[in-house]
């Protein structure tokens, strides 16, 4: 089974969600958003996918400039108070399969953790190719 935590405003997460199912599967879809996280939930993805609260920050596009939380010496623990109290800032998407767990930017990353590659040729939502006509991924 894949999960895929995905936000359908963002065109990264989009694109990966895109991707799973091109190569076959449906993943287990969670609008993280919606549901929001828990400490155990973001304590267990961070550590399956070697990720730090702070290397998990949403930078761009998020509120964490406005709420201070992008000086380094801000703790990994007022980083997840913030992401618990503000979804949004948890970078995305996250992904879980059986060959592990990551954070899929830039989008290709998810390939890693398919037990297939999509049929080629496969485009990113902007148009630009990913996997081309022989099944190669595209530098």
């Amino acid at each position: 089974m894949i999960v895929i935590h995905h936000n359908p405003d963002c065109g990264t997460s989009r694109n990966v969600l895109a991707f799973i199912r091109a190569s076959g599967v449906e993943p287990e879809i969670i609008d993280y958003l919606s549901t929001g996280w828990t400490r155990p939930q973001l304590l267990a993805l961070f550590a399956a996918a070697d990720l730090t609260p702070r290397s998990a920050l949403r930078v761009t596009k998020s509120p964490a400039a406005e709420m201070g939380l992008l000086d380094p010496s801000v703790p990994d623990d007022t980083l997840m108070e913030a992401m618990l109290s503000h979804p949004i800032l948890v970078n995305r998407p996250i992904v879980a399969s059986p060959r592990g767990v990551r954070l899929c930017r830039p989008s290709e990353q998810v390939f890693a953790l398919l037990d297939g590659r999509p049929q080629g040729p496969v485009f990113k939502e902007d148009g630009q190719m990913v996997i081309d006509g022989a099944g190669r991924l595209v530098a």
